[in-house]
């Protein structure tokens, strides 16, 4: 692990025992990430990237098996005790889902549990921990934070029940955030509010963060390194401008022709992505993106590529030559693609 890495994924893999055999439902991922830093993790629904992060967060099902190690800090997580794993939740690593309504407990009160976080794992008092909670209602964007303290999930929007999640989140001062599809069930307008959110305070806090999406779009111009994962394998990493600039994998390709563009005339078709992904419990000996791949020859069917050594990773035995993105984008640019409803966008 590198010295510098706050969080290293060294060979993970998860298995799921199912009645038609072992689901392997991520198969030997190697990430890092350093502090301050936000890495974004894409791929379609299935691909691994919700199992990913509850490996991270020792949070996988009780039948679950888990392959290699989770390195952070210096500690190997599947290592730890349950209660040494609660004390690191919350004061070291925090997670957003994406569903608010049912990460929220429905019958406590807003400010219930927020106060009940700060007090388990900082130990503040009631009436402390009462006034951080305004406090921290406030910095997320919610208006009259005392009034809202004393409602209950279902008496706010979609978009303030996730800025409650986001504020639970960073109640301790977390070093790793993990958001985890965070504006699914958010219309446009409120998407791009909450990811400005997430990114102003990851800046603020110099924390660092995973972004999980089926969204090129929503990591374009918030993360520094792309990961995309497809049928449970990292098949591209690349630090987010170059990854833009010159994709390799013909999956990575597909995802972002997949997006609704601006400029598009109203009812033009998506490009879809043919064909399904691979039975996660009868992998093909090949690539597993082979079948759906217009690029494919006999070779790829034979034997799965590696992960490549360049800074610029991919799994592909005839990828892209340096494929120039349709809609290149320059370091530090921001670009909503299908999250924009006002035009903005790249260039």
């Amino acid at each position: 692990m590198s010295a510098a890495a706050l969080l290293s994924v060294e060979d993970v893999s998860v298995e799921l025992p199912t009645p038609r055999g072992a689901l392997r439902a991520v198969d030997g991922v190697d990430l890092a990430l350093a502090p301050g830093r936000t890495l974004g993790v894409v791929g379609e629904s299935g691909s691994g990237k919700t199992m990913l992060s509850r490996a991270i967060l020792q949070l996988l099902p009780k039948r679950a098996r888990l392959g290699g190690r989770v390195m952070f800090e210096g500690q190997d997580l599947a290592r730890l005790s349950p209660a040494a794993l609660r004390r690191l939740r919350g004061p070291a690593v925090a997670v957003v889902f994406q569903d608010p309504m049912s990460s929220l407990n429905p019958v406590l009160t807003i400010g219930t549990q927020i106060v009940e976080t700060l007090h388990a794992h900082l130990g503040m008092a009631r009436h402390a921990a009462t006034q951080r909670a305004v406090e921290l209602l406030g910095s997320v964007g919610i208006p009259a934070p005392e009034q809202r303290l004393r409602q209950y999930p279902h008496q706010l929007s979609g978009g303030m029940r996730q800025r409650v999640a986001i504020a639970i989140a960073l109640s301790c001062e977390p070093r790793l955030l993990i958001a985890d599809e965070p504006t699914t069930a958010l219309d446009v307008t409120v998407q791009a509010q909450i990811l400005d959110l997430l990114a102003r305070e990851q800046r603020r806090r110099h924390m660092a963060m995973i972004l999980i999406t089926h969204d090129l779009g929503v990591v374009a111009g918030r993360t520094d390194e792309v990961a995309v994962m497809y049928a449970g394998r990292v098949v591209e990493r690349a630090p987010t401008p170059e990854l833009f600039a010159a994709m390799r994998m013909p999956y990575t390709q597909a995802l972002l022709a997949a997006l609704p563009k601006l400029d598009a005339p109203p009812h033009t078709l998506l490009p879809a992505i043919a064909g399904r992904p691979p039975d996660p419990t009868r992998r093909p000996p090949g690539c597993a993106f082979a079948a759906r791949c217009d690029r494919a020859e006999e070779d790829c069917r034979a034997a799965r590529p590696p992960l490549t050594a360049e800074a610029h990773q991919f799994a592909c035995l005839h990828p892209l030559p340096g494929f120039p993105s349709p809609n290149p984008l320059p370091q530090g640019e921001r670009a909503f693609f299908s999250l924009s409803p006002c035009g903005r966008g790249p260039g």
